[in-house]
């Protein structure tokens, strides 16, 4: 395959909101270049972007994609994000190896939360962007109300670069305004705009429009203000100069419009895309740090430079093996070679080089500096590793990932998916960072946890049928445990004969209670030898095996402080066993003297949302016993903080959906446990047994 010279490369991410016709776009650009024979459409098996299964099935992108089209002498590597905030986790990782993104935004709908939330992870990443305002041929579709909109959002200066004939059914042509030509299109899907008079009706709409663009552009820059003072305009060479310079240093957005749907504009968008977004030679270098004096370095495109690059996303599949996504930041990386990971500390035998067209993949020798490639069956590499020169060893900061809010219990329904389960699960996660697995010490369970409950149900489907592995899913037991706030002394006697040597121990403890999270002390107060040294240790384990299985409601006890102050033994019968069992009965009896309670695991929760919803989701934490502890402010979003009882939030994905419309996010984790109100304790402990005895039937 051609090798192109860096100027000649753009990397181009598509981002936006689910449903905002990112894919769609996606399917236009490459009908339109000559990539794919026909206009693909998602949810089809049409689509080269959206080719898994599930997204087919769903109707939407679940994970990211990468193709490449060629037009003129320029190679674009387009990267289609996900914008569901189920299936949100691919999207940061893509903007890290992208250069300029073109933001997706429904002319319908408007902007949508994760427009919001993607728009400020490019705003960190200094990533220039151009907004295409996609379906305005929809019903629905308006300009103006929405571009305002975006301008109140962002603090941006737009630039509209394009102006649409029309909205709704009669949309089917647009002005460029920069070259002052209209195109129209007819609706054979062929997205080849044919240049023709503006329309009469639209006129004066467009010689008011560039007006205002020459006089935008012409602000970027001292210079070219002063020559638009004197002259009242600017050459077609210091406007493009001007606009070039304004997109990528981020102080204007140009927009572009049309509908993806129809391949409408869509030509337009890309040589405009080609022309003003960055290629991999202007790209800010990349920060990293040396291994081995952790000096900060940075990488840029340069082929004669150490090699250096970023995996973005992994690909797991159950026949070809695991598909390593990747940018090279520097150097080249060449088929039949080795690479060091230096995120793992481990060399990589890699084979053949690829490049993806969707799933198909093209074989190429080599990955060069600023390009984006693909190898297949890297043994230790995962999403967000490095790769470096293995003289020249840089690390790059890791990718941050949404976490996870949402967790389910899995049961495997026969022995044969009790073996397969956990190298499926892994092999999932491989390729998924937003998904956790951890075995419940306590409870015993199996979770995952991931973004929402669609996103659970899909890694389900992965699981039977691409691993063959079919569960039961059950909702997280909640991890209570028991707690005492009073003290007391209690004796504990062991005492058995039947004939022969017998068995002898004697204990006397005080039981107190602990703060909060302090955990499990004992305390060896014997004098006098009332208990021989040997055997106080097995009153300790006698104590803790206890303590393990609880006392009222068969959950661990925690923060519980024992002294052991008295006692009596026998030379013949005592033995380790019997002062273990001595221990174990004397602290269950005294126990029950100690005022025992239930507690419970508070969980720290951020919720942002709308400022039109605060006071809906404040009122349904109050309802589910939380604590709001405070309100934070930025722009028309709040953040309320608050504590809540995990076994309130266990649906909580779907409950702030239901409550917002799905326009409010949240994280969460443990902080701390706190005791059960005492209205709730008895109906929990009467489960815990029931539970118990049904377990033991089993």
């Amino acid at each position: 395959m051609k090798q192109y010279k860096l100027q000649d490369v753009r990397n181009i991410g598509l981002v936006g909101h689910g449903g905002s016709g990112k894919t769609s776009l996606a399917e236009a650009i490459l009908y339109f270049s000559g990539v794919s024979d026909r206009l693909g459409k998602v949810g089809d098996v049409s689509s080269v972007m959206d080719f898994d299964p599930d997204e087919i099935k769903c109707g939407h992108s679940i994970d990211a994609a990468v193709a490449f089209c060629k037009l003129d002498a320029t190679k674009v590597n387009l990267v289609d994000t996900p914008g569901s905030s189920n299936f949100i986790s691919d999207t940061p990782a893509c903007l890290r190896v992208v250069d300029g993104l073109i933001f997706v935004i429904g002319a319908d709908e408007g902007i949508q939360f994760y427009t919001e939330k993607i728009w400020g992870w490019a705003d960190q990443l200094n990533l220039p962007r151009i907004i295409f305002l996609n379906k305005l041929d929809h019903d629905r579709a308006t300009v103006t109300p929405v571009l305002e909109t975006i301008k109140n959002k962002f603090n941006k200066s737009l630039v509209f670069i394009q102006l649409p004939d029309a909205t709704g059914k009669n949309f089917s042509g647009i002005v460029d305004l920069i070259d002052n030509q209209y195109f129209s299109y007819d609706k054979d899907g062929k997205g080849n705009g044919k240049a023709g008079e503006t329309p009469v009706g639209i006129k004066d709409e467009v010689e008011t429009s560039r007006a205002k663009l020459t006089e935008t552009v012409a602000e970027v820059d001292d210079g070219l203000t002063e020559l638009y003072l004197e002259r009242g305009e600017l050459t077609a060479a210091e406007f493009s100069k001007g606009l070039k310079e304004g997109i990528q240093n981020g102080r204007l957005i140009p927009v572009v419009c049309g509908s993806a749907l129809h391949n409408v504009g869509v030509d337009l968008l890309l040589k405009a895309a080609i022309k003003y977004l960055p290629s991999p030679d202007m790209r800010a270098p990349e920060s990293a740090k040396r291994l081995k004096d952790d000096a900060d370095v940075s990488r840029s495109a340069n082929k004669d430079d150490p090699t250096s690059g970023l995996v973005f996303k992994t690909i797991a599949d159950p026949y070809a093996g695991k598909l390593t996504l990747f940018r090279i930041f520097s150097g080249c990386l060449k088929g039949d070679s080795t690479i060091y990971n230096a995120t793992r500390d481990a060399n990589e035998r890699v084979g053949q080089l690829y490049m993806l067209q969707g799933k198909k993949q093209v074989q190429v020798s080599e990955i060069s500096a600023g390009d984006i490639g693909a190898v297949a069956k890297l043994k230790s590499t995962l999403t967000g590793d490095t790769f470096s020169d293995a003289e020249e060893k840089v690390v790059f900061p890791p990718i941050a990932f949404p976490p996870p809010v949402f967790s389910r219990a899995l049961v495997p329904k026969t022995r044969a998916d009790e073996e397969k389960i956990s190298s499926a699960l892994h092999r999932l996660l491989e390729e998924d960072p937003s998904l956790k697995m951890e075995r419940n010490i306590q409870t015993g369970q199996l979770l995952i946890s991931g973004l929402g409950q669609i996103h659970f149900d899909v890694t389900l489907e992965r699981l039977k049928h691409r691993f063959g592995v079919e569960v039961d899913v059950k909702i997280p037991k909640v991890p209570y445990r028991e707690a005492i706030k009073g003290s007391t002394k209690v004796q504990g006697k062991y005492k058995k004969q039947t004939g022969g040597k017998g068995q002898f121990g004697d204990t006397w403890m005080e039981i107190s209670p602990r703060k909060r999270g302090e955990g499990y002390i004992f305390e060896d107060k014997i004098v006098g030898g009332a208990i021989p040294k040997t055997y106080i240790p097995a009153v300790d384990r006698g104590v803790q095996e206890a303590m393990t299985n609880g006392v009222v409601a068969h959950y661990p006890m925690v923060d519980v402080k024992v002294s052991l102050y008295d006692g009596s033994y026998h030379s013949v019968d005592s033995s380790e066993m019997a002062f273990k069992i001595a221990g174990s009965l004397g602290f269950k009896k005294g126990v029950m003297d100690c005022k025992p309670i239930l507690i419970e695991p508070i969980m720290n929760i951020e919720i942002v949302v709308p400022s039109d919803y605060v006071g809906d989701i404040m009122g349904d934490i109050n309802a589910k016993r939380g604590k709001i502890q405070g309100v934070d402010s930025a722009d028309d979003t709040q953040t309320i903080r608050a504590y809540v009882p995990m076994a309130e939030v266990l649906n909580y994905a779907a409950d702030l959906t239901s409550l917002t419309g799905g326009r409010g996010v949240f994280v969460m984790e443990f902080d701390h446990y706190e005791d059960v109100p005492e209205h709730l304790m008895q109906k929990i402990i009467d489960k815990a047994n029931r539970d118990f005895e049904e377990k033991k039937k089993e």
